[in-house]
């Protein structure tokens, strides 16, 4: 559609609700009566105040012709295309947040809500949803020198990200300013041994603390896993890992980092003097929507400072089923079958970020029934649920694993889970409790799930035991999957459908679908994941088969032949469905071994 415009409109004019209106009937988007009304009711003062656009969503109109609700970005695309002007859903992640605050003040931007979101050499680009309205570009054009490229933008988005950008950028340079005055600018390695005899930024400053909440708030509502704060020498990246992927987010002073790493281990109560030694902490965080969210903390001395990790443990995730996890129909009737089980042990294996905590806080929750007693030892104990008892390794006070497996049994336990079997006295100690009574849920580090009985072996676990124990093995992988807002079909060769399905022989599906990239997705293609699963049932054969000469590729063979799905196939189904992608499943998964 090519723009559209009102002969009275004149270059630094304010648009009003009844010029949008008037557009929008032109446009037969609107019904007349309901227009009529609204120019009726739309001469009060509250209705100066704000954006046209947003009085007009606030209505919650129909488009009479297609149905659709004439939301804000609804109506905010349809202007940008009126007035011949891009459409941008401004991405924070992609913003250099101290570039564009430095174009225009806070007062300046807030008075004409306009943003500025990307800066270069020759030009600005800034943020609109006013574009007739200029009286700011004069003057800023002499500062800068610079052209302008206008964008339309979601008003709301532009008010809020205004104060967030503004707001943190005051936060940061007021902490780098306090942070000179007491001379905390300490970097490298030689000097790393004195950091605690020191000057250095007070970690209760009010500006680290806005810093702190931004941080947090930003990375929940970006749908981050991780928060890696990482020192360098002047200035340090924050990332993210989003879907699996790490994202700069933005870069800090140095200094600035160190008293924000100092706020976030005080408020996860480790000790903060203490910068040469790696530690762990825990923080529980309330959001401003109400919702309670865990984080594990872990610093690493690094040569610049020290290096701090927070994983994000949302409860929501415990909410999900099985299904919605990523479980087939057959995965998750095999998975019931082995932790329904009175007694006997379950493994679930993966590499770290597979996905295996939430497989199995997910399980627990739903074993942990009033008529039972479920118990847990982990190291450390990565989310707090109410629903079984938890305990923690502490290795200072001789707490590990087997002795914390010793304590559970004196509990009366019906259900057991234990972190993660490292070693043969964990592994013993757990096959007793199996064969004494107990439903036993733990993990191992292998590639497959038949892997994890060589892997068993390897540590000492006698043959007969693992036969009389195990009731069956799980190994999983996490892929991202397809945004269902902008993934497109595709045709599929053979040969990489061979390539991600061989030697066994699957049907080519008829249609596969592509990442494309959007605003709802930033580009990527993808949003969120969901796990693909391997799951080995022991049989009456595979028990036989198990013993000291054991070989692993016999093993799988009778397993696949017992109808184990491996990793790759259950990909393959995925990506069938338009759930994934082939490059995401030959990613993750180990290639198939001939069975």
């Amino acid at each position: 559609m090519s723009a559209v415009f009102d002969n009275n409109i004149k270059h630094n004019q304010r648009l009003e609700v009844h010029d949008i209106l008037k557009w929008l009937e032109e446009d037969a988007m609107v019904d007349v009566d309901n227009a009529q009304m609204l120019r009726t009711l739309a001469v009060g003062a509250e209705y100066k105040k704000k954006n046209p656009l947003e009085v007009i969503a606030e209505r919650n109109w129909v488009n009479p012709e297609t149905k659709q609700q004439l939301t804000l970005d609804a109506l905010t695309k349809w202007f940008a295309d009126r007035v011949d002007m891009p459409f941008v859903r401004i991405d924070p992640l992609k913003v250099e947040v101290a570039d564009v605050t430095e174009v225009m003040s806070y007062a300046y931007a807030a008075r004409y809500n306009v943003l500025p979101i990307q800066v270069d050499d020759k030009t600005i680009t800034i943020a609109t949803a006013q574009p007739f309205e200029r009286d700011w570009e004069p003057e800023l054009s002499q500062i800068h020198n610079k052209a302008f490229k206008l964008v339309i933008a979601n008003p709301d988005d532009i008010r809020r990200l205004l104060v967030e950008f503004y707001s943190i950028s005051k936060s940061i340079h007021g902490a780098r300013t306090s942070s000179d005055i007491v001379g905390g600018n300490i970097q490298n390695l030689e000097q790393l041994m004195e950091l605690g005899r020191t000057g250095k930024l007070d970690a209760n400053d009010q500006h680290v603390v806005n810093i702190v909440d931004w941080l947090l708030q930003y990375a929940f509502d970006q749908r981050a896993s991780d928060i890696h704060l990482e020192p360098r020498r002047e200035m340090s990246p924050v990332r993210f890992r989003i879907d699996g992927v790490m994202q700069e987010v933005y870069q800090i002073p140095t200094a600035v980092m160190k008293a924000v790493t100092s706020r976030i281990k005080i408020i996860g109560r480790m000790d903060v003097a203490e910068k040469r030694r790696p530690q762990d902490g825990r923080l529980k965080m309330r959001t401003e929507d109400g919702s309670e969210v865990e984080l594990r903390l872990s610093t690493m001395p690094t040569a610049f400072g020290e290096k701090l990790v927070m994983r994000i443990f949302d409860p929501d995730v415990l909410m999900k089923n099985f299904r919605q996890m990523g479980f087939s129909k057959k995965d998750n009737e095999v998975w019931q079958s082995m932790i329904q089980q009175p007694h006997g042990i379950v493994l679930v294996t993966g590499p770290t970020g597979s996905g295996k905590t939430t497989t199995l806080y997910s399980t627990l929750k739903l074993l942990a029934k009033p008529e039972v007693n479920v118990c847990s030892i982990e190291d450390p104990i990565e989310l707090i649920e109410p629903s079984f008892n938890q305990m923690q390794v502490q290795k200072n006070i001789e707490l590990d694993f087997a002795s914390g497996v010793r304590t559970l049994l004196r509990q009366d336990p019906d259900i057991i889970m234990i972190g993660e079997i490292r070693d043969q006295e964990t592994a013993d100690i757990a096959i007793q409790a199996a064969l004494t009574g107990h439903l036993v849920l733990s993990t191992l580090h292998t590639n497959d799930a038949p892997s994890a009985v060589t892997r068993m072996l390897d540590i000492g676990v006698p043959p007969y035991l693992i036969q009389s124990s195990v009731l069956g093995i799980m190994a999983q992988r996490l892929v991202r999957t397809l945004c269902p807002h902008c993934k497109e079909p595709t045709d599929i060769s053979d040969e990489a459908w061979r390539e991600l399905v061989h030697p066994w022989k699957a049907t080519k599906p008829k249609k596969v679908y592509k990442p494309v990239g959007c605003l709802e997705c930033r580009d990527t293609g993808y949003q969120g994941r969901k796990g693909i699963y391997e799951m080995f049932k022991f049989s009456n054969e595979t028990r036989l088969m198990i013993n000291k000469d054991t070989d692993i590729h016999d093993l799988r063979r009778a397993a696949i032949k017992d109808g184990l799905q491996p990793l790759r196939l259950s990909g393959a189904n995925k990506v069938a469905k338009g759930e994934t992608t082939i490059e995401e499943v030959l990613r993750v998964a180990p290639p198939l071994l001939d069975g």
